[in-house]
């Protein structure tokens, strides 16, 4: 059953993953991949609540986790693509490009994550 939770949230995420990156690069539109950058912030912010809420304070069943951090935001964050698409910049000798992308993608997701967790405790 462990599987089958984690397949339901992964395939929530993957899509969840496409529509919003997808989104986000219609709306930029430039030859930057904010898209995957958007992703990443959001999903590290969310994991750092589920995490609180769902670890800390043991909220729900063992599938809540299952489902949420493990099936969906394991799906919709994309350090994959991510490290892809820094190759690719690395590559192209956009080297401003590609210290933006790895410096704000490291350090933001880090941060977002920190931020999840600061909010979620504050709100308990």
């Amino acid at each position: 059953m462990t599987y089958l939770w984690i397949a339901l949230g992964g395939s929530l995420g993957a899509m969840a993953r496409f529509a919003m990156a997808s989104a986000v690069f219609k709306w930029a539109d430039k030859p930057f991949p904010y898209g995957t950058l958007s992703v990443n912030l959001l999903g590290s912010f969310a994991i750092g609540v589920a995490y609180v809420w769902l670890v800390q304070h043991q909220w729900g069943e063992d599938y809540h986790r299952q489902i949420a951090m493990i099936g969906f935001l394991g799906a919709f964050t994309t350090f994959s693509t991510f490290s892809l698409e820094s190759v690719t910049l690395l590559q192209q000798g956009r080297m401003l490009a590609f210290s933006a992308y790895v410096g704000v993608s490291v350090l933001g997701c880090l941060g977002a994550t920190l931020a999840g967790i600061w909010l979620s405790k504050s709100l308990t």
